[in-house]
């Protein structure tokens, strides 16, 4: 059954075409990724698991910063929306590649590869660009975090001693987690790490000053009136999207789930995304009345020493231990996607791809995923030698990373793979202007241009009068990602696979009218997100003492 507001599909309105160049298409011929499939899957409970464990990492430690640089009524607000974005953005992505009629049949299973068909090498490279952004800096911020909480421990000041520890311990326990092949691999480091976290959020709660402080600024109401939204906002908003994001992980954690529905994955995300925002408001409002305008980017630094901080640090230096890994692997299949084609076993090297479960490449005593993973380490490792802030780390990977992969990607997505059926959407909101076509069948305005297969013939409707809401609302903007969108999937699945698109059936995921609005927020939040938090970070680096 189709929901009522369901868009039907349906190509170009016109034959007035304009010639666009994409890069992407093969005649017809998508060129997938040869991602290793995982050898390990896991149940709800262990894939709930994961992504909370995805979610959960250092972000959660910094929320009390980000509600001090966003205000505390702005910051929750802020964190709500994002909690709501990012559940929402995970069943998109994952709706699109594995349960859209067009694509469900295809085994997309990496957002690049999502990404791929309606906006090709540009899409795919997008992606992968962003996703090892929000990994490499939630790296070395979990890095970070271990050179601050281990040393304080031990009673070690000494910056050189504490790097050591830092060295030592990541290289012993971070780095043979993260040489594991599959992330069900990691489900019981993962439920552990979880557990970490209930406790630690447990004892800011307990232990935050937060009586002393708000007397001290004059009683809760004047806190409120003092606090409620800052004009530094989108620094909270880079911290509290770095602390939510998973869509650079989703596809891993989507791929070990056994018995993949809508349905099922609807369940991991909510329950995942429904416990991360609890545990996050809780810690972030505990710890920022506790030490308001003092609130430091790693608030276990606003503690004095004693056998419960202790306690609190070395239960966030086990989170980060087992959250490591999960970043490892994504920012490992970015960079095997660049230079094998995410051929992460070596197969590219043995006579007819054939491992007999013996992974082969790498170098010296490692094979390929173990030199990638050693690599990756290094890389993480030595801003980590440099840095010691943590709240700038996690706000600039939260605009940047966050604000492309975790809110306009997903917006683009959804626009390209729906292109016709937005399409036809759009030409409904003004009355059908011009000629309209029956269906979703081919013609010419969705074949190549002859000659070459990457030049789409897309149409041309600047010669029709539109209200002046069509300007104002960005609709030739959004037309025309659509457009982009359509032209490139005709090519990449050719017009016999548009045809024989899946039949539509209860764990389908089809257009709607509204999915085609959440998707326009999504691009235009992402790029207020961007824009706004990493112009704020500069700003206040620049004048702040």
């Amino acid at each position: 059954m189709q929901p009522s507001n369901y868009v039907p599909p349906a190509t170009s309105p016109k034959s007035d075409f304009e010639a666009v160049e994409i890069d992407g298409g093969n005649d017809g011929q998508q060129q997938m990724s040869g991602i290793s499939k995982p050898q390990k899957q896991s149940g709800l409970a262990g894939a709930s698991a994961n992504l909370v464990n995805s979610i959960v990492g250092a972000g959660i430690i910094g929320i009390p910063y980000a509600l001090r640089e966003s205000g505390l009524i702005a910051g929750l607000f802020l964190l709500l929306l994002v909690a709501w974005l990012t559940d929402k953005s995970l069943k998109i992505i994952v709706g699109l590649a594995s349960f859209h009629p067009k694509l469900k049949n295809r085994d997309v299973s990496t957002f690049e590869d999502l990404a791929s068909y309606p906006f090709g090498n540009f899409g795919s490279k997008f992606i992968l660009l962003n996703m090892f952004v929000m990994a490499y800096g939630a790296m070395v911020a979990y890095l970070l975090i271990i050179k601050d909480t281990i040393p304080s421990v031990l009673g070690i000041e000494n910056r050189f001693e504490r790097t050591l520890i830092m060295i030592a311990t990541s290289i012993t326990i971070m780095l043979p987690l993260s040489m594991q092949r599959d992330m069900a691999s990691l489900s019981f480091t993962s439920l552990i790490s979880v557990l970490a976290d209930v406790v630690l959020v447990g004892f800011i709660t307990a232990y935050s000053p937060i009586k002393d402080a708000v007397e001290e600024a004059g009683g809760f109401v004047e806190v409120l009136k003092q606090d409620a939204v800052n004009p530094t906002l989108f620094i909270g908003l880079g911290i509290l999207s770095t602390a939510m994001a998973c869509q650079h992980s989703a596809f891993i954690v989507s791929g070990s789930l056994e018995n993949k529905t809508m349905s099922r994955w609807s369940k991991v995300t909510g329950f995942s995304i429904g416990i991360s925002a609890i545990l996050c408001a809780i810690l972030g409002v505990s710890g920022y009345l506790g030490f308001l305008e003092e609130t430091e980017g790693d608030v276990l630094n606003n503690f004095q020493d004693s056998f419960a901080a202790h306690g609190a640090r070395i239960l966030l230096a086990i989170t980060m231990f087992f959250t490591y890994p999960m970043e490892s692997f994504v920012a490992r299949h970015v960079l095997v996607q660049l230079f094998h084609n995410g051929d992460l076993d070596g197969r590219d090297l043995t006579p007819g791809g054939e491992t007999d479960g013996k992974e082969a490449g790498g170098y010296f005593c490692f094979n390929r995923r173990q030199t990638w993973s050693f690599a990756i380490y290094l890389m993480a490792l030595l801003p980590a030698l440099i840095v010691d802030d943590l709240g700038p780390v996690l706000s600039i990977t939260g605009s940047f990373g966050g604000g492309c992969i975790a809110y306009m990607a997903p917006g683009l997505c959804y626009l390209g793979v729906n292109g016709d059926a937005f399409l036809s959407f759009a030409r409904g909101l003004v009355g059908n202007r011009g000629s309209s076509r029956e269906g979703g069948t081919l013609t010419q305005a969705d074949l190549p241009v002859a000659g070459s297969s990457n030049t789409i013939m897309t149409t041309d409707e600047s010669n029709e009068r539109k209200p002046v809401w069509w300007y104002l609302f960005g609709f030739p903007m959004w037309t025309k990602i659509a457009q982009i969108g359509s032209a490139n999937m005709a090519v990449t699945l050719g017009s016999a696979a548009i045809k024989e698109a899946a039949a539509y059936d209860e764990d389908c995921m089809v257009p709607t009218r509204r999915e085609f609005f959440i998707a326009i927020f999504f691009i235009c939040f992402g790029v207020l997100s961007l824009v706004a938090g990493v112009g704020s970070n500069i700003y206040v680096q620049l004048t702040r003492e």
